[in-house]
């Protein structure tokens, strides 16, 4: 695990590989949690996390999946919708440092019933239709980038 000041260093010069978690429930909503954390703090956000060194995508992925939803997944029960770069002006240190995220976003059919969402990052969730999530100012932009893929996801696994 690295020190807060090596990961500062990271943050403010090179960019973060993050997986984001696009859970789909039986009515075609999508799960949002408020976040506690900057960057993106106060905001509806998909659930994810970043990759760390020497961490095989699969084992981030099902250690992502039990930190941000209660419930371990293996990434060959999800499909990548495609990468995303998302730029914050803030960072977990500091307003003055900026945050850049690349994001493999990926989509997980899930029922309420089956997660057992934690409250580390996010302070409650809901879920939300798509055109509810389209027009809400309240989610954050980088949790609706993947709208188009995820329409064209749906409309070949409904």
């Amino acid at each position: 695990m690295l020190s807060l000041d090596i990961f500062k260093q990271i943050v403010e010069n090179a960019p973060l590989f993050a997986i984001d978690l696009v859970v789909v429930n039986n009515q075609n909503q999508i799960l949002v949690g408020e976040r506690l954390n900057a960057p993106a703090k106060g905001s509806w956000f998909v659930p994810g996390g970043r990759v760390y060194k020497n961490e095989s995508l699969e084992d981030a992925f099902k250690r992502i999946s039990k930190a941000e939803l209660g419930l371990e997944i293996e990434r060959h029960h999800a499909w990548l919708l495609s990468l995303y770069d998302h730029f914050y002006d803030d960072s977990f240190f500091s307003t003055e440092t900026s945050t850049h995220y690349i994001n493999a976003t990926h989509v997980i059919k899930l029922s309420s019933e089956q997660l057992s969402l934690p409250q580390e990052q996010h302070s409650h969730y809901q879920w939300i239709s798509i055109d509810d999530l389209q027009q809400n100012n309240d989610v954050h932009k980088y949790s609706k980038i993947f709208l188009t893929e995820l329409k064209r996801w749906m409309k070949n696994h409904d």
